[in-house]
């Protein structure tokens, strides 16, 4: 097949949506199919080439003028490439595969990562919907998008392109019991709700530290927070984006997920994968990537006493904390891209099978 992901950018930010269409591009190229990448480019651009991944220049700023020049370059793009299928990974690759199509016969699929935007609305445009996980597909049903439309395929980044394996990373040296959380520094990563459960229990657990790992606009509401504790620089620590966050992983004791929305983690099976014991909220795709509460402590969302509860009892008593780290490295063949990427070229043929079908009929009736 001739493959086209869409995306806005390739940078090497940490941007889940990004990592995961990288992924599938590379594995797709080295299963021998003809895959491009259209984008903004960034650092990634590299590691397509890598893999014989051609990248097509496509900036999508939504300003009139700009989308005017996408628009003309999206069709340059299709004269040139003539993809069998466009799998748009973000809103307005969407809009632009569906209104652009015109009398091109390859088949629209979207996958969509963060449903509780507004405009994920939009992703029912495509022929075929991925959802990052049941949650995702059922608020997607709700929504209004036709249930014969969507697919469910859960995220899974072990084996990724994009990292060694596990065992080839060295850990930091952190002042342990390590608690490290790896998220943007957004609210509803519920980064305030962590900062203020750890400093509920620093007095208990005077050797504890928190590694926050991660960048974001919202860092200085977060850091401001942290000095309110007066635990700030001594025991919560701030340590930016990190190209290489399994170091962090490896080193940390227990990995804490508080999002307030969150569809499907890659950070959770990459902590899964690191022995971390993990404290995660109940909320949207989280549950699953956890087992369902087997991989992992589930506590609610936007509660710092019961997040700061569920870390005492792990750093209280020894034989709980390893027997999460433990049931944390269980299953993990269910979360490589391997099997996201063979369930995607599923969903490939399915739609183009349904395709051929349409246009076979079309021509008998004519």
């Amino acid at each position: 097949m001739r493959i086209l992901h869409i995306l806005n950018h390739v940078r090497e930010i940490g941007n889940g949506i990004v990592n995961v269409a990288v992924d599938l591009a590379c594995l797709q190229a080295k299963n021998n199919h003809d895959v491009a990448v259209a984008s903004a480019g960034g650092e990634y651009e590299t590691l397509l080439a890598e893999y014989g991944v051609k990248h097509f220049e496509l900036n999508q700023s939504r300003t009139p003028l700009n989308l005017i020049h996408a628009a003309r370059n999206y069709r340059a793009i299709i004269r040139d490439f003539q993809p069998d299928i466009v799998h748009a990974h973000m809103m307005t690759g969407v809009v632009l595969g569906r209104c652009l199509k015109a009398d091109s016969e390859y088949a629209l699929v979207a996958t969509v990562h963060n449903e509780f935007q507004r405009s994920a609305v939009l992703m029912g445009l495509a022929d075929r919907v991925i959802a990052v996980s049941h949650a995702v597909a059922k608020s997607m049903a709700r929504r209004g998008i036709p249930e014969h439309k969507l697919r469910v395929i859960s995220n899974g980044t072990l084996g990724s392109v994009r990292t060694r394996n596990i065992q080839d990373y060295s850990p930091v040296e952190l002042q342990r019991p390590a608690i490290a959380t790896v998220a943007g520094m957004y609210q509803r990563k519920g980064i305030g709700e962590l900062i203020a459960a750890f400093a509920q229990i620093a007095q208990d657990f005077p050797q504890a530290h928190l590694y926050l790992v991660g960048e974001g606009p919202e860092r200085q509401i977060f850091e401001e927070k942290a000095q309110a504790t007066g635990l700030s620089d001594t025991r919560i620590h701030f340590v930016g984006f990190q190209p290489e966050p399994q170091r962090y992983l490896l080193a940390a004791d227990i990995f804490v997920l508080a999002s307030h929305r969150d569809p499907s983690p890659l950070v959770i099976p990459e902590a899964r994968e690191a022995g971390c014991a993990i404290v995660a909220t109940n909320v949207d795709g989280i549950p699953e990537a956890l087992d369902n509460g087997k991989a992992g402590v589930l506590v609610p969302p936007k509660d710092s006493s019961a997040l700061a509860d569920a870390l005492a009892k792990l750093l209280s008593q020894p034989h709980l904390l390893k027997h999460w780290q433990d049931q944390a490295q269980q299953n993990l063949e269910l979360l490589t891209v391997g099997r996201v990427n063979q369930q995607t070229l599923a969903v490939y043929a399915e739609v183009k099978i349904g395709f051929r079908n349409v246009i076979c009929h079309t021509l008998k009736k004519s």
